[in-house]
């Protein structure tokens, strides 16, 4: 059987921890009753004298006080409550049968504070659901509304086009419908089936909906036309070019053509609302799932608790406490649970078109099972990897393929291709380690990340893609060796090998079909798009997390720049490998590969500044252009050597170095607090362990200095540059995988500080200032 303590912490909602009940604390106070209870008290003859009385005493009391007042039953604890509704506090008064307990009055105080926090929590985000629920409820009816006004409008000013963008009728209040009836019809005479423009513009805006008037020029018929301004963020580059062609059309006289793109502009942007509503419709529902969970619970804490005390005090005196708690708010109110059975009606009815079954798909998503076969996958991939590695560097090390002597042109092909999907495979197997610490550590990715539960990947999921992976790579290498082993034409070999594993990769990621992950695998290119188009996508902590992915990734865009050149020169016709790496657009275009990963990055947080407004962005971008400065700095000095170039990297590595590491630590990790309670550290840590962090830190240092090779002048052969590459690579990744952890964690802690739990959405239609 499971103890309630573990039940209690995989169920908690990790954002809320300090605002439940601190049952473990509760526990505590649990066992000193039970310790000072066991303690013997025979000190001297009087100590013994006095406890023998004592307990008599206390048994005539219990006797006497379980029928009193005409056989009416005396409770043992008297809780009561203090103050309204809004400000009620619990206190406790104990039975002379419990005076002398000090500890237990501390058991009880401490009981009192745990009620009264909970209570106040549930207060608070119960008022901000409800708040939040009769917001949502005018932004759909406004959307009801629009949705009616633009239909009559197409349906009168365009009977040719009725169809352009037209949405079912919705059913909205009679009182609202009749006052939004009337659109001007094609005639200049007004019809006497409903009011003017002005009517319906003073309508919309009685609904605090900001309206633009844009018919201050007549259009040849007479017509004025309806021009709505609803906050649709500039989250894509449609919607940013939009914007700006809007602005630039605003004064500019209209037209029939104009009238009609402004109709079916207006269809979008009434889309783009009803998206944003919905989704704050689920945010919404999942909140007060959320805070029913908090309430049941704390409820079953409050219980378990109170039996332990009665078990321990061999006393039934919790009875008249439980029925407080009973009678408390956060279990007696049933405000959220009434208006959870309202969302999901009109949720179904508005976003799901009455299909309950595809509303449930958004409102309650289901996390996919578990499955055993994806455990044995893993482990039959991990052998096969192993096993073929084993057999690649047995055969390598028997044929010589290593040494010196050995043919350049296998390493110079070799290492480029299947290094690149080396390190690839490395990077997904430390994610996978990654997920498999956030879930230890109750770290909330999957909110952090804004994942859909039912679709992401599980540490188990990332491993069998990264164990099939590397199965395919070595195998790869295995096959290769040997083709060129027994005399097959290195012509064929070294394109048939590369070629295949590469299309193979390229297959598997943009497969249509719905296999192997096809969810992940299309939210990784969206992400890799919005990283390559910043800064016209809004930026998500997804976005300039992978970002960051890709600033350590930087060897494997570099392999990836000579692998195509491989191909695209014919350089595997000639075995000329020089080819790529001694022309010049080769080496100009090294510099651009270099420095996009630092630029996408860059212009991420100039889009975040401009989002936000938050100086601190802007600082992050400085970091980035350190760290493109000293990238070109080295790239220049390792193609000529000079000692003016060296003492440029020098200095503009060291710069960056220092920049990455304060921002690795003060910014990103939340370390390095002069005032904490954890020396240096933070106030808040998930680990328990401070010598972790404090190794970390020195692990982060060492490896950010690994550009201090670049400068060495060593006297290796090509053989040993090729594998000292690979191996700095491989601790970069290394290093990133590392600092994704902590990144993460710090991410966590913010929201637990602020208790967010359920994500933000931004509405559409924001009221009026008052100066309008």
């Amino acid at each position: 059987m499971v103890k309630f303590s573990k039940e209690l912490h995989a169920q908690l909602i990790p954002e809320w921890k300090e605002a439940f009940v601190n049952y473990w604390q509760l526990k505590k106070y649990i066992k000193k009753i039970k310790l000072n209870r066991r303690i013997p008290q025979l000190d001297d003859r009087n100590d013994f004298d006095f406890s023998f009385l004592d307990r008599v005493n206390s048994i005539g009391r219990k006797i006497s006080s379980t029928v009193t007042g005409g056989g009416e039953k005396r409770e043992i604890i008297q809780a009561r409550r203090h103050g309204g509704d809004e400000e009620a506090q619990y206190e406790t008064d104990l039975d002379q049968l419990f005076s002398e307990r000090d500890e237990i009055i501390e058991f009880f105080e401490r009981l009192n504070e745990e009620l009264n926090k909970v209570n106040q929590f549930y207060k608070t985000k119960e008022c901000e659901f409800l708040e939040r629920g009769e917001i949502l409820n005018k932004q759909l009816q406004i959307l009801l509304d629009l949705k009616q006004v633009l239909h009559d409008w197409s349906r009168k000013s365009f009977p040719s086009r009725s169809d352009l963008g037209s949405l079912p009728q919705s059913d909205s209040s009679s009182a609202r419908s009749s006052e939004y009836s009337g659109i001007p019809p094609e005639s200049e005479e007004p019809q006497s089936d409903g009011p003017a423009v002005d009517d319906v513009i003073a309508a919309l805006e009685r609904n605090r909906l900001h309206v633009i008037d844009s018919g201050q020029h007549q259009t040849k018929k007479g017509m004025r036309k309806v021009a709505m301004r609803i906050d649709i963020p500039a989250t894509t580059p449609t919607r940013i070019i939009t914007a700006v062609t809007s602005m630039l059309w605003e004064d500019l006289l209209n037209s029939p053509k104009k009238e009609i793109r402004d109709d079916f502009n207006n269809w979008k942007k009434i889309k783009c609302a009803e998206k944003m509503i919905r989704g704050a419709f689920v945010e919404l529902y999942r909140g007060l799932g959320l805070l029913k969970t908090y309430s049941s619970l704390n409820m079953v804490a409050f219980t378990k608790i109170l039996k332990k005390f009665d078990k321990v005090v061999n006393q039934q005196a919790s009875g008249t406490y439980l029925k407080v708690v009973k009678r408390s708010h956060f279990i007696s109110s049933d405000k959220v649970v009434r208006l959870a059975d309202e969302v999901e009606p009109i949720f179904t009815k508005h976003f799901a078109n009455n299909d309950r079954k595809k509303a449930m798909k958004y409102l309650r998503p289901q996390q996919h099972e578990e499955s055993h076969m994806v455990t044995f996958l893993v482990g039959l991939f991990t052998g096969s990897f192993a096993t073929l590695f084993s057999i690649y560097a047995i055969m390598a090390h028997l044929s010589g393929m290593f040494s010196a002597t050995a043919e350049a042109g296998y390493v110079e092909t070799v290492y480029p291709i299947f290094s690149m999907f080396a390190l690839l495979s490395l990077h997904i197997f430390l994610y996978g380690c990654n997920l498999f610490m956030w879930k230890s550590t109750r770290i909330n990715y999957n909110f952090i990340f804004d994942f859909s539960l039912s679709t992401a990947l599980k540490y188990r999921d990332v491993f069998l893609i990264c164990t099939s992976f590397m199965t395919m790579v070595v195998g790869s290498m295995v096959v290769h060796f040997l083709l060129r082993s027994n005399g097959f034409s290195p012509l064929h070999v070294d394109v048939m090998i590369p070629g295949i594993l590469f299309l193979l990769f390229t297959g598997l990621l943009i497969c249509p079909f719905n296999i192997f992950y096809r969810s992940s695998r299309y939210c990784l290119m969206r992400v890799m798009r919005n990283i390559i188009c910043s800064p016209f996508y809004k930026v998500l902590m997804v976005d300039f997390f992978m970002a960051d992915q890709l600033t350590s990734q930087i060897p494997l865009l570099r392999h990836m720049e000579f692998t195509t050149c491989y191909f695209l020169a014919g350089s595997f016709k000639t075995h000329q490998y020089a080819t790529c790496t001694s022309s010049k657009l080769y080496k100009e275009l090294a510099y651009v590969i270099s420095f996009l990963p630092y630029y996408w990055r860059a212009m991420q947080c100039a889009r975040r500044w401009f989002d936000e407004g938050d100086i601190n962005h802007i600082a992050n971008l400085g970091k980035y252009v350190s760290a493109m400065l000293a990238a070109g700095a080295r790239l220049t000095y390792a193609m000529s050597p000079t000692p003016l170039w060296l003492g440029t990297v020098i200095a503009t590595s060291s710069v960056a170095t220092l920049y990455q590491l304060y921002w690795d630590f003060v910014k990103d990790w939340g370390l390095l607090n002069p005032k904490s309670k954890n020396p240096w550290l933070r106030d808040d840590l998930i680990l328990k362990r401070n010598s972790i962090y404090y190794f970390s830190i020195g692990f982060n240092f060492v490896l950010r200095l690994a550009w201090v090779e670049t400068i060495m002048p060593l006297n290796i052969g090509k053989m040993d540059y090729r594998l000292l590459d690979f191996f700095l690579a491989s601790l970069e990744i290394i290093r990133r995988g590392h600092w994704n952890f902590y990144r993460l964690e710090n991410e966590h802690l913010n929201n637990v500080v602020k208790f967010r739990a359920v994500k933000a959405v931004p509405l559409p239609f924001r009221e009026m200032d008052s100066d309008d």
